[in-house]
């Protein structure tokens, strides 16, 4: 019995220690497993992309003061602390017919934008405008000063420095005091041989006409109604300058800097039998 004994303690002994060991071994899995569990890193959330917040364009800001601007019998003008600091104009061509000139100039008109020509909008031919020499005699022996504008119609680059040329050739001899002025306008309700040029051509052509009157001594400008003026490459138009044509406004509201507002094609003035446009130089803000 004694030796049974014996052998059953030593077995217990055994049991106890492997068993203590077993449990050890078991506690370890656990706490290194919880371990484990703790260090892992969280789960990633799915990365929402921050919406891009484009900068507004900057809000354009006329030079003028709009509050300087009076509609004064038919005809508008700009006085800065009541000093006027604007000039009355007029354009024509020959679709006014003769002009008195002298009658024109006592009707309180500055100066006068004239036609040399034009291009055909089908043919493509260019013209000489039939009054320009009157025109421009008349105007000077008035005491007017004068500008000349052609028009337009070129499909290209050559087109239309060939157009530049026949205002140089047109005025030699002649001093003017106002631009040469680029007149490029679609023919609205005809097939027009330059009505769809793109806004890369339309600055092309452009350039073109500007940079040969340049070259020749003339000072430059470009003349356009918003959707024209708004073809063109900025820079192009900031570096000439701009004549704008908006009708029935009493404010401008084209979103670039101009020269000489043309606002209306039904102005009447002394000397002249038709309608004619209207224009106000402004000499500054």
């Amino acid at each position: 019995m004694a030796c049974a004994k014996s052998r059953r303690e030593q077995g217990m002994k055994v049991f106890l220690t492997k068993g203590l060991s077993w449990g050890l071994a078991l506690i370890l899995c656990v706490l290194l497993a919880l371990l484990c569990f703790s260090c892992k890193p969280d789960r990633e959330e799915p990365q929402v992309e921050e919406p891009v917040v484009e900068e507004p364009a900057p809000t354009y800001v006329s030079p003028y003061d709009w509050s300087c601007l009076f509609f004064e019998d038919g005809r508008f003008v700009y006085k800065k602390d009541w000093v006027f600091t604007s000039l009355t104009g007029i354009d024509v061509s020959e679709h006014q017919g003769e002009i008195d000139w002298d009658a024109v100039a006592l009707d309180g008109i500055d100066f006068a934008i004239i036609r040399v020509g034009h291009r055909g909008y089908s043919e493509g031919e260019t013209y000489l405008d039939e009054q320009l020499y009157a025109n421009i005699e008349g105007a000077h022996n008035a005491g007017i000063k004068v500008g000349v504008y052609f028009f337009s119609q070129a499909i290209n680059e050559r087109e239309a420095i060939e157009e530049a040329e026949v205002v140089i050739r047109a005025l030699e001899g002649i001093p003017i005091e106002y631009p040469v002025f680029y007149d490029y306008e679609p023919i609205g309700g005809a097939n027009g041989r330059a009505n769809y040029l793109t806004n890369e051509q339309l600055t092309l052509n452009t350039r073109a006409f500007c940079e040969r009157i340049e070259a020749a001594g003339y000072v430059a400008m470009i003349y356009g109604n918003k959707r024209v003026i708004g073809r063109i490459d900025p820079e192009l138009r900031d570096r000439y300058g701009v004549w704008f044509a908006e009708y029935e406004v009493m404010t401008p509201s084209a979103q670039f800097d101009f020269i000489i507002w043309q606002y209306s094609s039904r102005g009447s003035v002394a000397g002249i039998h038709t309608n004619v446009d209207m224009n106000i130089h402004f000499l500054s803000p």
